[in-house]
């Protein structure tokens, strides 16, 4: 943390400062022969040319998902308050610029042009949604400007904008609906109790192929499934009772979800005062392991009130690894912000530090010399090693599935019963998709 002096001390601190350096100019000393120029001289000491790296942030600031932004916020500032401390980027200091996209794509793309026009990013961060991303890829070649995205899921980011059509400013630091969904049908495929899903979609990009996905792969390991009902919930939804009515008259074993932040929350206890938990075996929730969802849902949990049937996952959850860098994430993340790190703080953090590696491995800001340096690398993070893909800019690293439970090592609940390790090359897809 920045100390702050008081304005009298400053001002004796810049006298003694002007004193010393007037004695030096008045005993006659100069600059040895031979010595640096003034703009050699700046360039030893700033050898990317300037003094500060600019990086744009963006995410979702407001209404009933407005964590998530606050979240990513916070972690893409401990890391550059870190980064900062120990000396920069090369002798560079970081400075962010945060900015709110209301799940809008107009207004990521707009947010995206002030950034990088008016604002001189060097680099972007960040997004939440994934139709949000899809809108906002084809700027970026447009603009020319890297962004590392930290949370939007859809494969098709990669895939398509990256993979196929050639966009490669794009590059995901998180990993991909493969979690949500194929994490899940490697999870229920060692259930041959549960047979019979339904699905609370998010209405938009997406829930829908999350939903799509998990049908497929599990269809796959399972012949004798079957997929009963679907209710589509779109963004804002306060009312979750007639979506999760029509679901339940189809009398499915597994309630497959994908509304996330506060309408997570409020969709798992209205399930609750309806019943839900006591006639189903299992409810999936994606990004269940969100820090927030595990917040709001505290109480029930420890009531048992789920009874053991709600599983999660995310993009990192906070439990997981137990490593070093784990730990000092966690515990420094603690420090700074008296709060635990959900998935969107994690690859926020570590966002900045891969642009960090990708910079000081290409000495240059220039953007074809960062991809390039982008591409292949593998950094260790507190989600565990990541290795970015050089064919789709997609991380990849483990993120494991588990039952939520009470844990008497945490004040919140955890992602932590029965957890699923599936290695990251066995459920992503690969080129050529």
């Amino acid at each position: 943390m920045t100390r702050r002096w008081p304005a009298t001390i400053l001002a004796l601190l810049v006298s003694v400062s002007l004193l010393v350096a007037g004695c030096g100019q008045g005993s006659g000393q100069k600059e040895p022969a031979g010595g640096a120029p003034k703009g050699e001289s700046k360039a030893k000491e700033f050898p990317l040319g300037v003094e500060v790296i600019k990086i744009g942030v963006q995410g979702v600031l407001s209404g009933s998902h407005a964590d998530y932004g606050r979240q990513m916020q916070m972690g893409a500032t401990l890391a550059a308050e870190e980064i900062n401390a120990a000396g920069g980027v090369l002798g560079s200091k970081i400075e962010l610029k945060v900015m709110d996209d209301e799940l809008n794509g107009n207004v990521a793309q707009k947010n995206a042009r002030y950034l990088v026009s008016d604002w001189g990013a060097n680099f972007m961060v960040g997004t939440d949604s994934s139709g949000v991303a899809l809108s906002l890829g084809p700027i970026l070649r447009e603009l020319d400007t890297i962004q590392i995205f930290t949370h939007a899921a859809t494969e098709k980011l990669t895939e398509d904008l990256v993979y196929k059509q050639g966009i490669k400013q794009i590059f995901r630091a998180s990993v991909p609906t493969y979690q949500d969904a194929i994490m899940a049908a490697y999870v229920f495929k060692d259930m041959p109790e549960v047979k019979r899903f339904a699905a609370l979609n998010a209405d938009y990009e997406y829930g829908h192929t999350s939903w799509r996905m998990f049908k497929e792969t599990l269809s796959k390991f399972r012949n004798d499934v079957e997929f009963v009902a679907e209710a589509n919930a779109p963004f804002w939804t306060a009312d979750f009772t007639p979506h999760l009515s029509k679901l339940m008259a189809a009398k499915p074993d597994v309630i497959f979800a994908t509304p996330w932040a506060g309408e997570a929350v409020m969709m798992l206890r209205q399930a609750l005062s309806m019943g839900v938990f006591e006639q189903i075996d299992a409810w999936w929730q994606a990004m269940g392991g969100s820090v927030d969802v595990l917040e709001g849902l505290a109480t029930d949990v420890k009531k048992d009130a789920f009874k053991g049937k709600l599983w999660g996952t995310g993009r990192y959850i906070h439990n997981w690894p137990d490593t070093p860098e784990n730990k000092a994430f966690v515990k420094a993340f603690l420090q700074r912000w008296n709060r635990y790190p959900n998935y969107s703080a994690e690859t926020a953090y570590s966002a900045i530090y891969m642009l960090k590696a990708a910079v000081e491995k290409a000495g240059s800001l220039k953007t074809s010399e960062v991809i390039e340096a982008l591409e292949g690398l593998k950094i260790m993070t507190p989600a565990g090693e990541r290795y970015i893909r050089p064919e789709d800019h997609q991380a990849v690293y483990n993120v494991p599935a588990g039952r939520v439970i009470v844990s008497p090592d945490y004040p919140i609940p955890i992602v932590g019963g029965d957890l699923k390790i599936v290695p990251a090359d066995e459920y992503y897809r690969k080129p050529p998709f």
